[in-house]
């Protein structure tokens, strides 16, 4: 890659200074307690405000500077394999709030075609690819990046690169997580620390209208594993005033951060009730090492699976109310054997003919597939996690990592669990439940109906993905359906965790819902 430097002068947001860590964790803190005072915690609200530092002094430094970037030349490879050499301009934002706990991890990269293939490129009305790199809610940072991030997964193109060779403008936010801990072991970057960052991004791209390439009311988040689950947050909460208290903290833009549309891959979501699904879906599956896990643990999980399946109240066409006798069916008719008829038609008749010879209990007919629930989970073999799968009694889960506090690194956030190692009298701490809310799309998809989320979707999930319950990502696709929501969910037969098996498509797709007239498809 050749790269030529073209500074016209430093981006404004580049004059933010970081935070220290110590101080910058206070600031978290800090709205941690405004928020807590929401939830019934005992802490008043002119204590709160006493705590929490004004952020709308600075918030002038946030503007957008057009005119300071390096330019730079790049050839992308497609999906059809075919290269394009791609000009674009790289423009660096030091932080995208005024009041950066650290600003190592609050920045953005902005990535703007300028000629594709020796065309030029007008990108001022392109949609906008919101790329998140976060995996296991760890601390994700683009503060030292020098280009677009043009290797994805695997080592093929990666999703952001394929998107600046359609001609869409590229974003690559930097987001806490949960593993940062400053000079005092204050844990900063626990929940809501990702999501708040990423609400802060979409904020700083939207109060710089006309400023920043590309139209902001075109947004596309995308994510994987856990940055898949935030996408979808960052989709179904768009300006929920849960989060002003954080936003406010930490200086972010006045501005929506409500977003056009999600791409998200095996989103691991609905934490709360995530071991409930796991036991429901995975929990007559081995372990890797062929042994089960305690019988009667995941017996009682996957019983109160039941009563929170009901709870949600969700519907699908062709099977009415989903609840844990249909759901299964629901699943198998509608993602899992539609996925293998799709891998097995695409096979040559040869090719066919050994994958069913190997796998006797499909029964292909007619060109579809059909099998049973119980035929599928012995074909997908031992499932990756233990029980419970993510409040785990030890505490030695990420997610156990994501909900720790201050100076605590972990903590329970299932009764189940917490009762489990402490008796039944174990009450969650107070802010708990406001937190599980804070990182859960389907509490704003459901509990409080958000009117203001994306209305187009693209899920993803591998069928032999024990990551997470194959059952979260149907839940998701079931209720944007009914809420009448453009839904593209498709799961991909035989795939693992992280996989993306039709990435031209998903660029496709952008120009399609969002109205581009570019160059997409190319």
């Amino acid at each position: 890659m050749q790269r030529r430097a073209v500074v016209m002068g430093l981006t404004a947001a580049a004059a933010v200074p970081a935070v220290g860590f110590a101080s910058g964790a206070r600031a978290a803190e800090a709205a941690q307690a405004a928020q807590a005072t929401r939830a019934g915690s005992g802490t008043s609200a002119a204590d709160s405000a006493a705590l929490a530092p004004s952020a709308a002094a600075g918030r002038s430094s946030l503007v957008f500077d057009p005119g300071a970037y390096t330019e730079s030349t790049i050839t992308i490879k497609d999906t059809d394999g075919i290269a394009h050499e791609v000009v674009y301009r790289f423009h660096k934002v030091a932080s995208y709030v005024a009041k950066p706990v650290n600003a190592a991890y609050q920045s953005l990269n902005v990535s703007v075609p300028v000629r594709i293939d020796g065309t030029a490129v007008d990108a001022t009305d392109a949609p906008i690819l919101l790329a998140n790199a976060i995996g296991g809610y760890m601390p994700s940072s683009v503060a030292n990046n020098t280009g677009i991030v043009a290797s994805g997964m695997g080592g093929g193109t990666s999703r952001q690169a394929l998107a600046l060779a359609a001609g869409y403008v590229v974003v690559e936010p930097g987001a806490r997580g949960r593993s940062l801990v400053d000079a005092d072991g204050v844990y900063y970057g626990t929940a809501p620390a990702a999501i708040v960052d990423l609400k802060a991004a979409v904020r700083y791209l939207k109060s710089n209208k006309g400023r920043v390439p590309g139209n902001v009311h075109r947004i596309v988040s995308s994510g994987v594993s856990a940055g898949g689950a935030l996408s979808s947050l960052l989709g179904a909460s768009g300006d929920s005033p849960l989060y002003d208290p954080y936003l406010e903290a930490i200086g972010a833009a006045d501005a929506s951060d409500a977003i056009f549309a999600v791409g998200a891959w095996c989103p691991i979501t609905d934490l709360e009730h995530s071991d409930t699904a796991y036991e429901w879906c995975w929990g007559d599956n081995p372990l890797g090492s062929g042994a089960q896990v305690d019988p009667a643990i995941s017996r009682e999980l996957k019983a109160a699976y039941g009563d929170y399946l009901a709870s949600l109240g969700l519907r699908a066409k062709g099977f009415g109310r989903l609840t844990a006798r249909n759901l299964d069916e629901y699943l198998l008719k509608t993602h899992l054997e539609p996925s293998a008829t799709r891998y097995l038609a695409a096979l040559s008749d040869a090719d066919r003919a050994a994958y069913l010879a190997a796998n006797t209990f499909i029964t292909w007919s007619g060109g579809r597939a059909a099998f049973t629930w119980a035929d599928f989970l012995t074909h997908v073999g031992a499932r990756k996690k233990n029980a419970p799968s993510f409040d785990g009694f030890d505490l030695a889960t990420p997610e156990n990592n994501l909900f720790g506090t201050g100076t605590t690194k972990a903590r329970h956030f299932t009764l189940y669990s917490l009762r489990h190692e402490n008796g039944d009298s174990a009450r969650l701490d107070a802010d708990i439940p406001a937190k599980l809310d804070l990182m859960n799309p389907m509490h704003h998809l459901v509990e409080d109906l958000n009117r203001n989320r994306s209305k187009h979707w693209w899920i993803r999930l591998g069928t032999k993905d024990s990551d997470t319950s194959l059952s979260v990502a149907g839940n998701l696709s079931a209720r944007l359906t009914t809420l009448g929501d453009d839904v593209d969910t498709a799961y991909y037969w035989d795939a693992g965790h992280g996989a993306d098996q039709d990435p031209g498509a998903f660029i496709k797709w952008i120009a399609e819902v969002s109205g581009h007239r570019g160059i997409a498809g190319k």
